[in-house]
This record gives structure tokens, sequence and C-alpha cells, in this order.
């Protein structure tokens, strides 16, 4: 066997890392660890990692070339009941074929403080779980015993894997505090890896080379005077390995903040990926170089590219769908809802088809994959200039670097002049530039017919509106009695829309009764709900006795009633992470107060506008005052769907100011 093929026997390699640093050993937990009450830099942790450490290697067989030895020492303190979930671990492993994974738990014990000694309590077989994920992937469990709070908890797992392009991700921070994290990588020199470190820590870096080997043993067959002798050869090769070590440590927890798409992307992370590799006497052979080699990759893979250019199963179809249609705009339409109308989608994601778009098709039912290939195929076969789009979703964070495992979803696109159109067939309440939330993760990038590719802007430009028009008298018990009209557009009728569907009338009616301080209501019409070129429009009659205060002769009402932000979301003195509303939004609100006979209106909030700088967003509150009515028109805009952290001292006190505002009272006055 040549040397290329022995190491083309898997795909590509993973660094494996090996630590320098402490000596953290299972087995070891003492009676200070398990006395121990809170964490001593965070009193609300309800559990915290004592250590974690990881080394991975890389272990030679002749039939299977270099397989990747994973090895992970874990060591977690449970502080409070809330904190019991971390009694269990699960790991994810590829399922299919020859190329499947194989995960194994050792060590696994639980550690209680009893009477003064360490009682211990190992992991029995009944603990230990296997379960099938999909198809392609399946999950390692377990739940360890006799878990209280005060407990310590140990246990390793190995992983081993002929995939040793697939790099696991180390994480050095969690949604808990970690004490120590420790990583080792160890890469021989045929091979160069893209190294990312995602988040806020730089760990301590330490680097090293040493000198390895591998024999190859080759068999020869010699035939003289009939007789058929064989001989083995052994060639011993050396190689140069490069062996970096991570150690981060008191790390704190990871604690979730309003407006962030995904944590992850801010979490101290490393993240790799295979650049090329270099053979001896070999040409070096690049990989995840750039986006547009990553893209052409992916484009040419049977289950992407190939995809796209099957048409036959639906031409007949689709020729009804589009007769008659003449222009851009009501092609894509129509085929947006033809395809959401005919398959729907089965819940996984990936850019690669499972089954293919004509069985999608057929049994009417596909991943991401299947359907938005499918579409972008109908946008093809109908003259229009449609192409797929990868993208990475809000829960897969963002691609940091170029390589194939950055993408997880697929869109599609169409380019109308200078426009580009983006669509998503998977979500029924979608609509043309009105993806899917889960969609609007940064960029994305559009790939061409000749394997060519752009990057592509995801987040929404186009403002969505909320507004409410309410029309209300106040009698002199200060109960209210009114209407109500409210109008939802682009994303605000979209989530809308998802969220009441396959809610019953008298339940959503219940639920709103209960959330605006039982407010009783009648006469509700909602309008528009499935016509997705249109508003959602609800109208109703309300009244009310809990939105007001009566002292003495004097009345106190708060214009909005329970429309009002009550709450800043923001709390935190400084942050790290943008705020990513996710689109762009205007909420309005126009109100109409009537004074009740025998009362007059002593005060009413004065007219104020509150702007943050560069135009990010804008407050209004304009109020006026005609005979016995005290008219209201108020608006919160938020112009972009991300803003950095640099502008988040600014924004926190311009929500501060808005809730201020929107909370102070009209006071009517007894005559």
């Amino acid at each position: 066997m040549s040397f290329k093929q022995i190491f083309f026997l898997v795909p590509c390699l993973f660094m494996a890392i090996i630590i320098n640093g402490q000596n953290f050993d299972l087995g070891k937990v003492s009676i200070l660890e398990l006395q121990e009450k809170v964490h001593p830099k965070d009193s609300s942790a309800t559990a915290a990692i004592l250590f974690e450490k990881g080394k991975n290697t890389f272990v030679y067989s002749p039939e299977k070339g270099f397989v990747m030895v994973t090895e992970i020492k874990t060591r977690i303190k449970i502080y409070k009941k809330e904190g019991y979930e971390w009694a269990s671990k699960s790991i994810r492993f590829y399922s299919d074929n020859e190329a499947r994974e194989k995960v194994s738990f050792s060590d696994a014990i639980t550690y209680n403080l009893v009477d003064g000694k360490i009682e211990k309590t190992k992991l029995k077989s009944d603990g230990e779980f296997n379960e099938v994920v999909n198809k392609y992937w399946g999950e390692k469990k377990i739940t360890m015993p006799n878990v209280k709070e005060g407990s310590v908890i140990e246990f390793k797992y190995t992983i081993n894997s002929p995939r040793v392009s697939s790099a696991r991700e180390w994480y050095f921070q969690n949604s808990i505090p970690v004490n120590y994290s420790e990583y080792a990588n160890t890469v021989p020199e045929y091979f160069v890896y893209n190294v990312n470190i995602k988040g806020f820590i730089k760990p301590n870096v330490t680097v090293e080379k040493k000198s390895n080997s591998i024999t190859l043993t080759s068999k020869q067959r010699t035939t003289v005077n009939r007789v058929t002798q064989t001989s083995f050869n052994d060639e011993k090769i050396e190689y140069v390995e490069t062996k970096k070590t991570y150690i981060a440590e008191n790390l704190p927890a990871m604690k979730e903040e309003p407006f962030v798409n995904n944590m992850g992307n801010y979490t101290g992370t490393l993240v790799q990926e295979l650049a090329m590799t270099k053979y001896p006497g070999e040409l070096m052979q690049t990989f995840a170089t750039d986006w547009n080699s990553v893209a052409k990759t992916i484009y040419n893979y049977d289950e992407f590219g190939p995809e796209l250019n099957k048409t036959g199963y639906f031409e007949q179809d689709l020729q009804k769908v589009i007769a008659g249609l003449s222009s851009t705009e009501d092609k894509i339409t129509a085929i947006l809802q033809f395809v959401k109308a005919t398959v729907k989608w089965n819940d996984y994601y990936g850019y690669s088809c499972n089954d293919g778009v004509r069985q999608a098709y057929n049994k009417k039912s596909g991943n991401v994959a299947e359907i938005n290939l499918m579409l972008t195929a109908m946008l093809r076969h109908a003259g229009l200039t449609a192409n797929p789009v990868l993208i990475s979703t809000r829960s897969n964070g963002i691609a940091l670097f170029p390589n194939r495992t950055a993408f997880n979803y697929v869109i599609a696109a169409v380019e109308d002049g200078q426009n580009l159109i983006l669509l998503d067939a998977t979500d029924a309440f979608s609509a043309p530039n009105i993806l899917p939330v889960r969609d609007l993760n940064w960029f994305g990038r559009l790939i061409r017919k000749d394997g060519s590719s752009i990057e592509v802007d995801l987040m929404p430009k186009q403002t969505a509106n909320d507004v409410i028009s309410m029309n209300y008298s106040v009698d002199d018990q200060g109960e209210v009695l009114g209407k109500l009209r409210r109008q939802r557009t682009d994303h605000h009728a979209m989530l809308f829309r998802s969220a009441v569907t396959g809610t019953k009338e008298d339940a959503y009616l219940e639920k709103f009764e209960n959330d605006n301080n039982n407010i009783e209501v009648s006469g509700y019409e909602r309008i528009n709900e499935v016509a997705l070129k249109l508003p959602v429009i609800e109208t109703l009659s309300f009244k009310g006795a809990n939105f007001s205060e009566k002292v003495g002769d004097a009345i106190y009402i708060k214009p909005l009633l329970s429309f009002s932000t009550n709450v800043n979301p923001f709390k935190q003195e400084i942050r790290e992470y943008p705020i990513d509303f996710a689109f762009p939004f205007m909420d309005k609100y126009v109100v109409n107060v009537q004074v009740p006979n025998g009362y007059k209106i002593e005060s009413y909030p004065e007219t104020a506008v509150i702007s943050m700088e560069d135009g990010l967003a804008t407050f209004k509150f304009l109020t006026s005052l005609t005979d016995n009515t005290v008219q209201i028109l108020v608006s919160c805009q938020i112009n972009v769907p991300i803003i950095p952290a640099d502008y988040y001292s600014a924004l926190k006190e311009f929500f501060q100011k808005m809730i201020d505002k929107q909370n102070e009272k009209i006071v009517l006055k007894k005559i």
C-alpha cells in the first residue's frame, strides 16, 4: 500500500491536542470540593465545571489508516437542584456505514459527603443509553446516579472516529463557570489547519514539535521453479508533529442576554478546519482556502448541484402554475406558494439532499435542501435567474472562516436586475424577502452555475410594522370602554401567523384577556391571516376595570393601557455582544382617550422625542388636547436589525427613557 493511499483512507486530519500544565486526574475528588456550598466567584451558579481536559491522538492501523481518538475527562460540582441537568451527558456520533464513530463512557462516578466521609456511586449499565437521532446520527447518553445538592461527578468519554475531517469544537466556556479548561492538539507535518478561537477569551497557547513514525508493511510474492514464496517488507516513515496546548482558567458562565442571536457565537471556542495536505513527493492539495472554493466544492456534491438539473418530475405541474403569468414577481409568488403547498418540511436541516428532490416531491415531504433546491430548479425552469444560497442558521452560529461545515442550510435567490429576492419554502408563512427568523444570520453565500459565488446579506432592510389604534372612554369609576384595531406587516405578520396557526379563537382570546389585565373582549375579528401579501388585521371591542387608579377625586390612567413596556430588557452594566433584533421594526400607537362627564384633564404627558446617534433608533411621544379628548401618537422605531455592542449604553438609556415616558399617566380631576 502506498503512502498516499494510507492517508487517503480518511479524507483529512483533525488536530490532536496534548496538554501541559496542572495534573488533574479522575478519582482525586477532595473533601473541600464536596463541602463547597457556592461557587467562589459566582454565587448564582447552579453547577460548575471544576476541570475539563481533552486529549486528541491518532492511532494508525493497516486496515483503516489513521483513526482519531478523542479522550475527554470532566469533573463537575453540583450546587443546586437546578444544576442536576449537568449530571447527564450526551455525545452525538456519526452512525452511517464505514465512517461510523464509536463513543464509550468510563470512570463515571458520583461523589457525596456522608457523615464526613466520601461516598462513591458508580454508573451502572442502566444509566447508559443509545438513541437514534436520524439515519446518519446517533447519540450516546449517561445519567449519573445518586446526584444531590453538593455532589461532585466525574466521567471520561472516548470518541473513536475515522472521520478525522470533522474536527469537533472545543468549548472553553459554558453556561456555568469553568474553573480549568485544557485541550491539546498534535498534527503531523503533512496537514495544515486553519485554527480560530471564537469569543472574548485568550487561552494560553504553547507549541512544541516532536518526532513520530509509522511502519508500512508490504507483501510481495515471488515464484521460482513453480514454488511461490511470500515475503514481507517493513518501511519506517518518520515525520514531525506539531503539538499545541491550550489552557484557560477561571472562565465566567456564559449567561443569556436579551436580543442575542446565538450565545455560541461569543462563547470561547476552538474551531479548526483542514486547509491543505502536503504529502512527501506530492503536489500540495488545498481544501478550505477561501469561500469561493468552499462553495464550489459543495455545489459539486452529488446531493447538491446535480439535484438542480432534475426537472422532469415537476415540468407538467409547473406549466399549470405559471400559465398566464408574465411578471417576475407573479412567477416568484406563484412558484413559492406551489412548493410550500406541495412539499412539507420534515424539520431536517442541511444543504445536502437525503432522498433527493424527485422522491421528496412524490412523498410530499423533504428536508431543507430538497425543498429549496426544488424551488430553485422550478424558478430556473420558469426562465428566472435563480441560484441556491448557502447559509448558517442562527442556531448554528456565524461562520468564522472558510469551511464546508460552516453552513447547515440552503435557501433560494432570484436575481432581478440589481435586486436579489431571497426565498425559503420551508415556512408556510414566508414570502419573498420575508425569511423565517432562523435564516436571518448575517451573511450567506450565493452559488452560480459556473461555480462562482458572492456574499449575500441576509438581514432584512424593510421595516416590519405593528400599528395599534385605540379609541376608548373612561367613566367616573375609571373603567375603560373602547375599540382596538391592530395591523402587522412583514416579519411581525409572519411571526403572528406562525404563533396563532392551529390555535382556536377562544383559546387565543382567553390568553389575550389574561395577558392584558383581565380585559373583556367582544366582537373579535381577524382578516388576511393567510393572504401573505396583505397585513394581518385584528379588530375588537374591549372593556376593563384594571387600567386606572382612583385616588380621592382623581383618576390616574396610562394612555397605552396594558400595551406599554414596563421593564427594561437591558439590565447589564456592560455588554460585549451585538444587540440583534433580527429585523428593523416600528411599533406605533394611535390613541384617543375620552374624558368622562364631570371630570377635567388636570395633566397629561408632554410631547417628547428621543433619538439615538447615527439614526439607529427613534422614539416619539406626541400629545395634544381637543375639548375633552387626549390624542396621543407613540412610535418606537429600530432602524437596523443589529446594533453593535459599542452602542449598548446609549441603547439601554434610550429604552429606559422610552419606558418612563410610556408609563406617564393622564390625571383626570373631578370638577
